[in-house]
Parts: C-alpha cells; structure tokens; sequence
C-alpha cells in the first residue's frame, strides 16, 4: 500500500509540474472572446465579425464579438490587460493601443507591455467626407473654410486617440489650419453626427461613412492614404488636394494578453494567415473598403506596431488634448 501511495504521490506531482504551455497544446477547447473597443455598426465591428466567423471554423471553437465601447477604446483595453494569458480573450485595436492612450488618458492602468501583437488583419485609407450643406466640395474647399474661420469647422471622430481622431489631427498639423475635434463611441455615431449636420466633417473608415454616402447626407471628398485605393479608385488624395505630405491609413491588428504562451501566439498567427488568405473573404473586405493585409510573421507585426505606436504618440501630444 505505501508503495502504490508514494506512486500515486509522484504521478500527482508530475502532472502538477507539467509546463505551462502544455495547456496550449490542445488550444482551444472552448469559445473564444474577441473584444473591441467600439459599438456595433462600424469598421472595427465589421472586421471583429468577418474574421471571427472565419477564425471560427478554422479553430472549431465559437468566437464571439464582444463590444466595449467607450473612453477612446480604453475600457476594452484594460478589460483584456486583465484578462487571463490563455488564448481566450483577444483584441482587435488599432496604433493607438502601442502609446497613444497613454498620452491622452493619465489615468489608464495598462502599458503597451500589457499585449503582445500577434498580427496585422487588414489596412485601409479612411474617407474625408462632409456635411452636404457645408458648402465643401473638395479638399481645396475645405482647407479654405478652415483658414477662413480658424477653430470654427468641427470633425468627429470615433474617440480622443483613435486613428478618426489623430487623421484630423495630422491634417491641421500639415494643412496649417484649426479645426475643433468632437469625439463619439464609435464610427457609426462619428458618421450619423455628420449627416445630421451636428459636425461639417470627419476621417472616417469606410464602413461607418459608406451609409451616409450611399443616402447623399455626406459627401465624399478624399481618401487619407498617400496613394488612390483600389476600393474608391475615383476619389483624390488628401495630398492630391494640396496638403503634401499627407498619407495614413487605418489599420486594425490582433492582439493578445502578455504572457501568452508562444504556442498558442503561433497558433493563432498561422490559422489567421490562412483564413485572410482566403480569396472570398478578401473579396468581402474589400468591399466594405478594407484590404487585407496579414503581418509576414509575429515578429514583424510587433515592429510595425511599434512604428505606428510612436506616431500615434507624437500625433496625441503635437494636439494638445489630455483627458483625465
């Protein structure tokens, strides 16, 4: 009997010892949350969704949308800083999670360091669209008004520090121009203010204006890349209007909590690659004016995160703002 107890004693500590990444080996094995910082109805929600449900067959596992509006994309930020480092909870975020919030918000209790950035999803040029009562017909026009009537054109945004907002911060700070930012929860409430007239302007992803546009409320005037995209072939740059210089493009990337262990972070990577790649789903993002654009590995993702990251940075503190 003592010796069958003291085996019994050592399979228990044996099992107890097993590595922490054994855990992963089978991952996952049970639904996954994917968490966003903005409300349904816009470009973040549109590509939580599209890729989820993808994501989802590729795993087996369930993966639900789970929408935190709210302070910039700070709550759910934090809500996943917190969350355990198994795989179970994932953020889809944008530049400003890498250093901006930081700048804005003084009272965050989370770091860059918090995440580790798995991959790039897809990339797009937001749309410069205006009030179709504003007496805006293009960038030229828009430039004008604004040095006419310094600090008097409003633009929303989809929340202080997003990409919505720094795209009007870059262009008073290349245009040479005031204009005063307005921030809402999300990109569908930022394109609504448009149309009803509560603001002339706004940076908007595609997904959040293209309603508006489709109804005449607003009229599209620009894209923000430095380049024409292949999703609004018709519409000019920014720079092409005579801002120089001018080229930002919104992105949205997948991330993790930190200490998430690496076979998991690899597998997510290699099943994300291989449902981006898929020509159908590519064909669907770009239709709702996104291109996919999944990072060449881990490694490179977590550089390119932290370029963007530091621009966010320098955009957040040449605009001023500071929220408690």
């Amino acid at each position: 009997m003592k010796k069958i107890a003291f085996r019994l004693t050592a399979l228990a500590a044996t099992v107890l010892a097993l590595p922490a990444h054994a855990a992963a080996i089978d991952y996952p094995t049970k639904p996954i949350r994917l968490v966003i910082g903005f409300p349904a109805g816009g470009g973040a929600d549109n590509t939580a969704r599209l890729y989820g449900d993808a994501l989802s067959r590729e795993l087996g596992q369930p993966v639900i949308v789970d929408n935190k509006p709210g302070a910039g994309t700070t709550i759910a930020a934090e809500f996943v800083s917190k969350a355990p480092a198994d795989g179970y909870t994932l953020y889809i975020a944008t530049a400003s999670l890498m250093g901006g919030d930081k700048v804005l918000y003084k009272n965050i209790r989370y770091q860059p360091s918090d995440f580790v950035p798995i991959t790039r999803l897809v990339a797009a040029p937001m749309i410069l669209v205006v009030n179709k009562d504003a007496g805006i017909k293009s960038v030229p026009d828009l430039v004008a008004q604004a040095k006419a009537h310094p600090g008097m054109l409003n633009y929303s945004s989809s929340g202080n520090g997003v990409i919505t907002h720094l795209a009007g911060v870059y262009f008073t700070k290349l245009a040479g121009v005031q204009m005063t930012h307005v921030p809402f929860k999300g990109g569908a409430p930022s394109a609504q203010a448009v149309a009803a007239g509560e603001v002339q302007l706004t940076f908007g992803t595609a997904p959040s204006v293209k309603p508006m546009i489709d109804t005449g409320k607003a009229i599209a005037i620009a894209v923000t890349s430095g380049e024409r995209s292949p999703a609004h072939p018709k519409l000019p740059t920014i720079a092409e209007g005579g801002v120089k210089g001018y080229d930002l493009s919104a992105w949205y990337g997948l991330f993790a909590p930190a200490k998430t262990p690496p076979t998991i972070i690899d597998k997510l990577y290699a099943a994300t690659a291989k449902v981006m790649a898929d020509p159908e789903l590519k064909r669907k993002f770009l239709a709702q004016g996104d291109e996919v654009s999944v990072s060449g590995s881990v490694a490179e993702f977590k550089e390119y995160a932290a370029r963007e990251g530091k621009m966010g940075v320098d955009l957040a503190v040449s605009s001023g703002a500071k929220i408690d």
